[in-house]
């Protein structure tokens, strides 16, 4: 029998947040580069890798304003938000060449936002058959890169300016 060992997720399933602030206003006050995941800054929002992704290449569009809600950005940060989305699906085509993408945002607790306190959108790159016997049935995502590796990939990808 073959296993798959998966460390990083341990801390997702144990609920451990080492950090006592919002995970997303504490991220963009580290240096860029693989320790943080923060793909790109813009003015008012930042592309960040999501540390637990359901596939390579999962994104999160996040407002440096620790808000919870799109209506509560000021229209330039909306405006902004959405242009981020768009560059970054054209940098996860070019990289990863997705069938699609689940694009999207959790709002609050009961829509299921793990960090209900600070916005932020995701972009699932997808792929036709992507869901397979080990998500449906075991509950594990199997990755194909390390976030490194992914992190690597599209800082590249989008200094090239796609």
């Amino acid at each position: 029998m073959d296993h798959l060992y998966t460390p990083w997720r341990k801390q997702y399933i144990e609920g451990h947040n080492p950090r006592p602030v919002c995970v997303f206003c504490f991220e963009p006050q580290l240096e860029d580069g693989p320790q943080n995941l923060l793909v790109h800054r813009g003015q008012a929002v930042y592309a960040i890798l999501n540390r637990f992704p359901y596939t390579s290449g999962h994104l999160m569009i996040v407002p440096f304003a620790h808000l919870e809600s799109l209506e509560n950005l000021e229209s330039a940060t909306q405006v902004e938000l959405v242009q981020l989305i768009s560059h970054s699906v054209r940098v996860l085509r070019k990289v990863y060449k997705p069938d699609g993408f689940n694009i999207g945002a959790n709002i609050g607790s009961a829509a299921g936002a793990g960090i209900a306190g600070h916005l932020h959108i995701h972009i699932v790159p997808r792929w036709g058959g992507d869901t397979n016997f080990m998500s449906s049935l075991g509950d594990t995502r199997v990755l194909p890169e390390t976030l490194e590796e992914t992190f690597q990939r599209l800082k590249d990808a989008w200094q090239d300016g796609v």
